[in-house]
């Protein structure tokens, strides 16, 4: 694995700390077909949740939470319509579509933010 899928492979465990201190039940991680990727398909109370992770180191260009363009909202809702169509059709609670950012400090901890329905 190079640099930069282990820093997102850290960032995904870290939001999957924090979405289960949520009290979210992660279902699936890397979820993959033919038209991409879900980083993280979780469960919460009634409702699936389809989660994209972004990890960025701090003083990057870009902060986490800009990298969820309408073009990429619009590819997530696709990707969980596909993953639905996969495992029973949409549950009672619906489907919502959240991001969790992580920033990697020179020194000190990780930052993470949880942002619920983005798309």
């Amino acid at each position: 694995m190079n640099a930069r899928g282990a820093l997102g492979r850290y960032g995904e465990d870290l939001a999957v700390r924090l979405l289960a201190d949520a009290g979210m039940t992660v279902l699936e991680r890397n979820w993959r077909c033919r038209s991409g990727e879900i980083d993280i398909v979780a469960r919460d109370g009634d409702a699936v949740v389809v989660c994209e992770v972004k990890t960025r180191r701090a003083g990057s260009f870009e902060h986490p939470m800009e990298a969820v363009t309408r073009t990429k909202a619009d590819r997530l809702r696709r990707l969980a319509e596909i993953w639905l169509v996969g495992h029973g059709g949409p549950p009672p609670g619906g489907v919502r579509i959240d991001l969790v950012g992580v920033v990697l400090p020179s020194r000190g901890a990780p930052v993470t933010e949880h942002v619920r329905g983005v798309a």
